[in-house]
C-alpha cells in the first residue's frame, strides 16, 4: 500500500468514525493496519472504535500496541487507562492515568478519569482530590461539575452534590446526565416533588432516556393517591421504550432435572439490605441441583460480600462495564436462569439488558416491590399477600409466582446486639421509624401525629440519611409541625456509621410506625429482630402490602391496620403496659420461629420456583424444535 493510498484511507477512516459508522471506520483503518502493523494512527483509532463497540479485550490490545508505538501521546494512554477500567485491570488503569495527569497536569479530563478510576475502588476521598483539579482546572465544565457530584452523592454529601449538578447546569442548562444527576439528588435528599419534576424535564429533553424513566418509576412509589392503573401503564410504556423482546435461539439444553446454572445480578452484594435476604437462601439452595453465578455491579466489595462470594461457584464484579459489554459477557456465560435483584433502583439496574432477552428463563425479585413492565422478564417472585391471587396479576407484565408463604427470608446481621428488656420503661412512650425518609409520606406523618395526640408524653425517634444536616432537619421539622407534632416531641437523628449501633438505637424505641405507601421491609424486620413491635397499613399494591406479609409471617396479623383509625387504634393499643404484646427476647423468639427464619425450608421452596420456571421452559422448547 502506497503513502498516498494510506493517507486517504486514514482520512475516509475518520469521517466515518465521526459519523458514527463504526464498522465501516473500523475496516478502512483495519487495511491500513494489515499495511503498515505499526501505524500509530491505525491502532490508536481502531482501539478507539473497539472501545466504543465494547470489544474491551480488542481495545485494549489495540491501544497497547499503539502505546508501544507511541509513548509520548498522552491521549492513547488515557484511553489505554480506561480501556483497562473498563476490563476490569484497574491497578493497571491507575498506573497509566497518573502518568497521564502527571504530564498534563492541566487536563480537566485527565484528572476527570483518574477520580473515575479511583472511585471504582471506593477510594472517594482521593477521587474528590481529582475532581478539585477537574473543577479547577475547567469550571466552565458541565461535564466536569457533574462528575464531581456524582462523587459526592456517593459519599452521602448531598446538599454539595446537589450544587455541583445545578453548578453543571448553569454552563450548559440542557446537559442530560447534570440534570438527571440533579433529579437524582434531589431524589435522595427526599424532596420527591422536586425530584419527579426533574425527572420529567429530563424526558421532556430526552423521551427515550431509559435510565431517567426508570428513576423516575422508583419516585413515583412514594407517591400518595397514584391509582395503581397509572403506576402500572408507567411500567409498561418503559418496557415499550426498550422495544419487544428479541427472538433468540439459546443452546441450553432443555433438559428440566439437570443441574442449573443460576446467575443473580445485584448492585447490592455487600453490606446492604438485600443481602440480608439473600444470603440465607444461598447458604441453603441444593448445589447438586443448582451451580450459583453471582455478579456484582458496584465498586464496594466488604464481608458481606466475601460471604455471598463463598456460596458462590463464580463471582463476577462488573462496575462500569457498558450493557453491551454485559450482554456479551452473559451469552458467553450462558446462564440456565438469570435472576435480577434490582428492578427499577437506582442507576444501577440493568433492566435494558434483561430486555435483550440473555437468558432462557429471566426472573424479578427482592430488590424492587412491583412489576418491571420489561416483556422478556418472565417472572417475578411474590406471595399471596404482598399480592393477592388474581387482582395482583393484572398489575405485572411477569407472570407472579408465589413460591413461599412469605417471600422472604431474612438472616440478622451477625453483629446485632441482644435486644432490651421486655417491658416498656419510664413515663413516656417513643415511636420510632428508621424507614427511608422519602417512604415518610403526609398519610404518614397525619398518621404519626394522631398516635401521639392519642399517647400523652409520648416522643417520636427519627433516623435517616440527612438529619445531621441543618437544612434537611428545618424542612423536617416544618412538615412535621405542619400535622402538629411539635418539635419538643420529636428526635431526628442521622443515619448511623455501623449496623450495630443502628441496631441498638432500636432499644430506646418502644413501637415503630411503618410507612405509607410505601412499607418498610428491611427496617420491619430488624424492628422485630431488636424486640420493637411494628404496625403497619395494608393497601391495594405489592409496595404497601409487604409489612402485613412478615407480620403475618410471625404470627402477628393483628397488627396490620385496615384503615388509618385502625392503624391509630393498633399503635396506642401496643403503646399500654399490659404485657400482653410480646417484646425483647420473646418477640426475637417469635421471629426465630417462623418462615422467615426457616431459611432451608425457603431456599427448598426458592430452589422448587426456580425448577418450575425451567420446566415449563423446556416445555416451550420441547414445542419450537
Amino acid at each position: 500500500m502506497s503513502p498516498a493510498r494510506r493517507q486517504s484511507l486514514l482520512l475516509e477512516a475518520v469521517a466515518l468514525h465521526r459519523a458514527g459508522k463504526l464498522d465501516a471506520a473500523e475496516a478502512c483503518y483495519r487495511q491500513v493496519r494489515v499495511a503498515f502493523p505499526k501505524d500509530f494512527d491505525a491502532l490508536h483509532l481502531s482501539g478507539l472504535v473497539a472501545h466504543q463497540q465494547s470489544r474491551i479485550a480488542a481495545a485494549i490490545e489495540l491501544l497497547s500496541r499503539a502505546h508501544r508505538v507511541d509513548r509520548a501521546s498522552a491521549v492513547c494512554e488515557m484511553r489505554l487507562g480506561l480501556a483497562l477500567l473498563a476490563g476490569g485491570r484497574t491497578a493497571e488503569a491507575e498506573k497509566h492515568l497518573r502518568h497521564v495527569v502527571a504530564v498534563m497536569p492541566n487536563s480537566a479530563d485527565a484528572w476527570d478519569n483518574l477520580a473515575y478510576c479511583l472511585k471504582t475502588q471506593d477510594r472517594l476521598e482521593e477521587a474528590v482530590a481529582c475532581h478539585e483539579k477537574a473543577v479547577a482546572g475547567s469550571p466552565s465544565s458541565a461535564t466536569v461539575w457533574c462528575n464531581f457530584g456524582l462523587t459526592l452523592a456517593l459519599m452521602g454529601r448531598l446538599e454539595e452534590a446537589l450544587r455541583c449538578q445545578e453548578r453543571a447546569l448553569e454552563q450548559e442548562p440542557e446537559n442530560i446526565p447534570a440534570s438527571l444527576a440533579r433529579a437524582q439528588a434531589l431524589h435522595r435528599l427526599k424532596r420527591l416533588d422536586e425530584a419527579i419534576a426533574a425527572y420529567d424535564r429530563v424526558l421532556a429533553l430526552q423521551p427515550d432516556r431509559a435510565d431517567a424513566r426508570s428513576c423516575r418509576l422508583m419516585a413515583l412509589h412514594n407517591v400518595e393517591g397514584l391509582a395503581r392503573e397509572t403506576v402500572f401503564e408507567e411500567h409498561v410504556l418503559y418496557g415499550r421504550l426498550l422495544g419487544a423482546e428479541p427472538r433468540v435461539a439459546f443452546a441450553n439444553k432443555p433438559v428440566p432435572e439437570r443441574r442449573l446454572r443460576v446467575a443473580f445480578w445485584s448492585p447490592d452484594l455487600r453490606e446492604h439490605s438485600c443481602a440480608y435476604f439473600l444470603e440465607p437462601l444461598l447458604r441453603h439452595l441444593d448445589r447438586e441441583a443448582f451451580e450459583v453465578w453471582l455478579y456484582h455491579d458496584h465498586f464496594r466489595e466488604d464481608e458481606m460480600s466475601a460471604r455471598l462470594r463463598g456460596h458462590a461457584d463464580q463471582w463476577r464484579n462488573v462496575v462500569g462495564r457498558s450493557n453491551d459489554a454485559i450482554e456479551v459477557m452473559l451469552r458467553e456465560d450462558a446462564p440456565d436462569v438469570l435472576v435480577d435483584l434490582a428492578g427499577h433502583t437506582g442507576m444501577c439496574n440493568r433492566l435494558p439488558v434483561f430486555a435483550r432477552r440473555v437468558a432462557p428463563v429471566q426472573i424479578t425479585y427482592l430488590g424492587y416491590p412491583d412489576t418491571t413492565g420489561v416483556p422478556a422478564m418472565d417472572y417475578r417472585l411474590t406471595d399471596a399477600i404482598a399480592d393477592p391471587r388474581g387482582e395482583a396479576d393484572r398489575f405485572a407484565t411477569e407472570r407472579l409466582l408465589r413460591f413461599a408463604p412469605t417471600a422472604w427470608a431474612y438472616q440478622p446481621p451477625v453483629s446485632a446486639p441482644e435486644p432490651r428488656a421486655e417491658s416498656i420503661a419510664g413515663d413516656a412512650v417513643t415511636f420510632g421509624s428508621f424507614n427511608d425518609l422519602a417512604k415518610v409520606s403526609r398519610r404518614t406523618i397525619g398518621l404519626w401525629s394522631r398516635v401521639l395526640a392519642n399517647v400523652p408524653q409520648s416522643r417520636l425517634l427519627v433516623k435517616g440519611q440527612g438529619l445531621g444536616e441543618s437544612a434537611t432537619r428545618r424542612r423536617w421539622l416544618d412538615r412535621l409541625g405542619e400535622a402538629g407534632i411539635a418539635a419538643e416531641r420529636v428526635e431526628l437523628v442521622e443515619r448511623c456509621a455501623d449496623t450495630t449501633t443502628h441496631l441498638a438505637l432500636y432499644r430506646r424505641v418502644d413501637v415503630a410506625l411503618d410507612t405509607f405507601p410505601y412499607h418498610g421491609t428491611t427496617t420491619t424486620c430488624e424492628a422485630l429482630w431488636m424486640g420493637v413491635p411494628v404496625v403497619t397499613l395494608a393497601g391495594d399494591r405489592h409496595v404497601s402490602r409487604v409489612g402485613a406479609s412478615l407480620l403475618s409471617a410471625i404470627g402477628r396479623p393483628d397488627w396490620v391496620a385496615a384503615s388509618d383509625e385502625d392503624y391509630v387504634r393498633i399503635a396506642v393499643q401496643l403503646a399500654r403496659r399490659d404485657g400482653a404484646t410480646p417484646r425483647g427476647v420473646a418477640l426475637r423468639e417469635a421471629m426465630r420461629a417462623s418462615p422467615l427464619f426457616d431459611h432451608a425450608g425457603q431456599a427448598a421452596r426458592f430452589g422448587a420456583a426456580l425448577r418450575e420456571c425451567w420446566i415449563k421452559w423446556c416445555a416451550q422448547a420441547a414445542k419450537a424444535a
